[in-house]
C-alpha cells in the first residue's frame, strides 16, 4: 500500500477534491494543508468528505510549514502539490 501525500498549498477545495478521489485507490492519504482552512461552503464539504473517508487532514503554521512538510516528503511515496 503506497503513501500518498497532498499537500494544499494554492487550491484548498481542490487538493481536499483529490485526495478524497485517491481513497477510491485504498492507498494510505494524507492532506497537509498550509495556513488555516478557508471558510467556505466548498472547502467545508470536502472537508466533511475527508472526514467520512477518515483521511488525515493537518493544518500546518503558514509562517513556517517546511519542516512539516519534509519530514512528510520523506514518508511519502507519492507527493502531489496542488
Amino acid at each position: 500500500m503506497k503513501q500518498v501525500l497532498v499537500i494544499a498549498k494554492f487550491d484548498q477545495a481542490e487538493a481536499m477534491r483529490v485526495a478524497a478521489g485517491l481513497t477510491l485507490l485504498n492507498d494510505h492519504i494524507r492532506i497537509q494543508v498550509i495556513g488555516k482552512l478557508k471558510d467556505s461552503q466548498e472547502v467545508a464539504e470536502q472537508k466533511e468528505v475527508l472526514d467520512f473517508a477518515e483521511v488525515p487532514c493537518e493544518v500546518l503554521d503558514a509562517a513556517d510549514p517546511l519542516p512539516d512538510i519534509a519530514q512528510s516528503i520523506l514518508t511519502a511515496d507519492t507527493v502531489f502539490i496542488l
